[in-house]
């Protein structure tokens, strides 16, 4: 998988470094991925997704389950 957003796609891109005397070398730019626990379709899972997608809420994180551990 690698570092690729479920939600939007988003991946890793290239392009030149251009230092000041113009010249040009390669390098990338890396999104910046986070695993997060989502609700899809009623069920939990851990998604790799970018910072950007998850705050714009384009996921809904799941509810909190309390334990009677907890609770007491």
């Amino acid at each position: 998988m690698g570092k690729i957003c479920e939600v939007c796609g988003k991946k890793t891109a290239t392009g030149n470094k251009v230092s000041h005397s113009n010249r040009k070398t390669r390098r990338t730019w890396k999104p910046n991925i986070q695993v997060m626990l989502t609700e899809i379709e009623g069920e939990r899972r851990r998604i790799r997704i970018c910072t950007s997608c998850m705050k714009s809420g384009k996921v809904k994180k799941p509810a909190v389950l309390i334990t009677e551990e907890e609770g007491d």
